[in-house]
């Protein structure tokens, strides 16, 4: 499902992200799974705003709360947002729940699917980048986002 973010959803999406980093930057976190620290911006606006493109399409209200890490982020769904349409959906060992699938640059996404930690497979472990390695759902294995339940 493809969702265009609007100016004033943007904006509030924009400051979540802001506020994100600049919470870590004042906690002196490092970036988690071996991201670059000067994409730590960069990184946080865009996921708030794919957060933000996964409530809208589903219609669910998202919080943007910050300061929360792993708790889901919208209803009870961890949301990972990439810029390559092509890319797959990243869950990490140790991440448990359900994780949805977005991709795009701000303002336009595309919500692809979902898919529940439980059944990822050992096969789907790749490198990232020279990040940690992790498991890489390919696009096909994602569930409709019409058979996910709140």
């Amino acid at each position: 499902m493809n969702i265009k973010l609007t100016e004033n959803e943007l904006i509030m999406a924009a400051n979540v992200g802001v506020r994100r980093q600049a919470s870590s930057l004042s906690k002196g976190l490092a970036e988690k799974h071996g991201a670059v620290y000067t994409k730590g911006w960069q990184l946080h606006i865009e996921g708030a705003c794919g957060e933000l493109a996964f409530a809208k399409a589903m219609n669910w209200f998202w919080n943007g709360s910050v300061n929360t890490f792993k708790l889901p982020d919208v209803g009870n769904v961890q949301v990972r947002t990439r810029s390559e349409a092509h890319y797959e959906l990243i869950i990490r060992k140790g991440d448990a729940g359900i994780f949805v699938l977005v991709t795009g640059i701000a303002p336009e996404y595309k919500v692809h699917g979902w898919f529940n930690s439980l059944h990822v497979r050992d096969e789907w472990i790749k490198d990232h980048g020279g990040r940690e390695k992790a498991f890489f759902v390919p696009q096909k294995e994602l569930y409709p986002l019409t058979t996910l339940v709140k």
